[in-house]
């Protein structure tokens, strides 16, 4: 069996305008046909493969630029790295920062379409990007991923000194 490729990719959060512990994270749905009509548990955190020999941070940055078109800067925190259910490991950092959807510029992929036609077809690598708030982050986010939103928002919880205030009722998968 060949061995599963790594990820790494950015968990970006901002606090939401007008109330400080009110959290936001960013999401980005999959282009290309197979995710047109697909909605929740398909988001994800910008992330992509990375390539033999990278820095780990440097790909999830890579990546970022790469999706959305914005290069992020801030203080980049290491979360616990995430086994996907197909074995997939993703790295992710965490970083707050602001992005406005409007602005996406997502790089493209071509894949065979329609299948066995034998023409390339150019697909965005993701279609939009929005921010969500914890709960419905949550729902819509791809279910191997929730793990790194909870630990991000208890790990903010513990440096507010309130580890309930932001994950109170609010990252349980088994409540949506």
């Amino acid at each position: 069996m060949a061995k599963k490729k790594a990820s790494a990719g950015l968990v970006i959060y901002r606090r939401a305008k007008g109330a400080a512990s009110r959290l936001e994270f960013l999401l980005v749905h999959p282009g290309g046909p197979y995710w047109t009509r697909k909605d929740d548990g398909a988001w994800s955190i910008p992330k992509g493969e990375v390539d033999v020999g990278e820095n780990l941070l440097a790909a999830a940055k890579r990546e970022t630029l790469e999706e959305t078109g914005f290069a992020v800067r801030g203080r980049f925190e290491r979360l616990p790295p995430v086994r996907q259910p197909s074995g997939k490991i993703v790295h992710p950092w965490a970083v707050e920062a602001d992005f406005d959807p409007a602005d996406l510029k997502p790089g493209t992929f071509e894949m065979e379409w329609p299948p066995r036609s034998g023409r390339l077809a150019s697909f965005p690598e993701v279609d939009r990007a929005a921010w969500f708030e914890p709960r419905e982050a949550m729902v819509k986010i791809l279910v191997g991923q929730r793990p790194i939103l909870a630990k991000l928002m208890a790990r903010l919880a513990m440096a507010a000194g309130d580890p309930g205030a932001l994950v109170r009722n609010q990252t349980d998968p088994s409540a949506f």
